[in-house]
């Protein structure tokens, strides 16, 4: 039977990256899972009270422009999307490249075999950032979401800080798998290492 659950993401974040990576790995490698990949803007949670939300003004956030392109790869070209999804986050955290670069960014989709010119149309369309706007705030409605990433499974919704990026497909099955097995344990809140593993 086939497993269902979401996951958050935003390029900026390395264990979004990490999580992401273990996601990736696994659907390449034939996990039977549908993944609904669900922006979460890191930027719109650290605006203080009473300023204005990064939506009313998307060109100020580091972020935005990248979870909106990779929406609409997700929306319009499916096909490339993992590819696009694995190389935004590599370019942010191999290469520190900027989110913001509109012509690497370009550069960035079109080696992961997605045509960024139709891309960058949707964004510029308006689409792309009402799409944003209204998933991430649709989850911290409904599972009061505050990071990446977060796991979501029916009901349940949990931030997930992983330490080590993928070995290989079958070991970042048996990796999600661990993590959806313990969402699914409801008397486990909480469980975290008093300091970073060696």
């Amino acid at each position: 039977m086939t497993t269902s659950f979401g996951i958050t993401f935003d390029y900026r974040c390395p264990f979004g990256r990490i999580a992401h990576d273990h996601v990736v790995a696994a659907l390449q490698a034939g996990a039977d899972w549908k993944v609904d990949f669900l922006p979460f803007c890191l930027g719109q949670t650290h605006v203080e009270e009473g300023m204005p939300d990064v939506w009313d003004s998307p060109e100020t956030d580091s972020g935005l422009l990248a979870i909106q392109l990779a929406l609409s790869v997700r929306d319009r070209q499916p096909d490339a999307f993992l590819a696009v999804h694995r190389g935004l986050f590599d370019h942010r955290h191999d290469r520190g490249g900027s989110l913001r670069d509109r012509s690497v960014l370009a550069s960035v989709l079109a080696s992961a075999g997605a045509d960024p010119a139709a891309a960058f149309a949707d964004v510029d369309s308006g689409r792309t950032l009402a799409v944003a706007r209204d998933e991430h705030e649709r989850w911290v409605r409904s599972h009061h979401v505050w990071g990446t990433p977060t796991f979501i499974v029916g009901d349940a919704a949990v931030f997930v800080r992983l330490m080590e990026k993928s070995r290989d497909g079958a070991d970042s099955v048996r990796v999600v798998e661990r993590i959806l097995a313990d969402i699914d344990w409801p008397i486990l809140n909480e469980f975290k290492h008093t300091t970073v593993p060696a």
